[in-house]
């Protein structure tokens, strides 16, 4: 490379060292290629080939439940609720979900503490404060940073439960659907 006065020369003599000097790979080579179908785990329920993003959660409930049937009862008659399982527990949705059966805390001893009788809510900020001084209440795990809270449902009645999941309703859902809950709701 010889450098001349001309800046072109010098900058077509650094373009050309670095197109000699830079490593190659060919186009079809990827950083982290997915295992072909034979090698992927049994766990790809979806056999694209992606097993990662495939991976089922256990169901951590019991459908016979009675607790989660108590849940249900409530949550399913607010106006256009429905019932999906994410990350292996039950959650309740409209187009957000408003609330969760089962839950779990991490201690600062780094235990992990299951609540699988709890319901994960959303509530006003001020109204979070009020309820996490109830000696049944906790923060969940991975939630509890975005302001959910989650209490024991056999130590609720079902007008507290009621209270809970029409108030977590109301934050998630559209303006649209809260406005259809009944007066006094």
């Amino acid at each position: 490379m010889s450098l001349g006065t001309d800046s072109e020369s010098v900058t077509d003599g650094l373009t050309d060292d670095f197109a000699r000097n830079r490593p190659t790979r060919p186009a079809t080579t990827r950083l982290c290629p997915s295992p072909t179908a034979a090698e992927a785990p049994t766990d790809d329920h979806l056999g694209d080939g992606n097993y990662r993003r495939n991976m089922a959660h256990p169901q951590m409930f019991d459908d016979d439940d009675p607790v989660l049937e108590r849940v249900r009862t409530i949550a399913l008659i607010l106006p256009e609720a429905q019932e999906k399982i994410s990350h292996g527990r039950s959650a309740f949705f409209t187009t957000k979900v408003f609330a969760y059966y089962g839950g779990a805390a991490k201690h600062v001893t780094g235990e992990i503490e299951q609540h699988p009788h709890a319901v994960l809510v959303l509530l006003d900020p001020m109204d979070a404060e009020v309820v996490l001084e109830q000696p049944d209440s906790f923060v969940p795990m991975y939630l509890g940073p975005s302001g959910w809270i989650g209490l024991e449902v056999e130590e609720l009645s079902d007008e507290e439960l009621r209270e809970l999941l029409v108030d977590s309703y109301r934050n998630t859902a559209s303006a649209i659907l809260a406005r259809r809950l009944p007066e006094g709701e």
